[in-house]
């Protein structure tokens, strides 16, 4: 089964926000439509990066990263 890292930016205030799952498209539905607490005050939010991982381990291990300092400001670089 594949996994995906994604991050998302909010259209609110430029925030972003870096998560893991099977369906990125799903997840990104249930963030705009106010299902995920973390993410419900800062509607709307657009994809901007994924990376596809070969297990849940390797995707959570990733996540980690780009959530931590150092990943979220090469994930800035890629802000559109």
């Amino acid at each position: 089964m594949k996994y995906f890292v994604y991050a998302i930016k909010s259209e609110v205030d430029g925030r972003i926000y870096v998560g893991f799952s099977e369906n990125v498209q799903n997840r990104i539905k249930e963030h705009n439509s106010g299902k995920t607490k973390s993410t419900k005050g800062y509607r709307p939010w657009n994809l901007f990066f994924t990376l596809e991982c070969e297990s849940r381990k390797e995707a959570r291990e990733k996540e980690k990263y780009y959530k931590s300092g150092i990943g979220k400001e090469k994930l800035k670089i890629m802000v559109p």
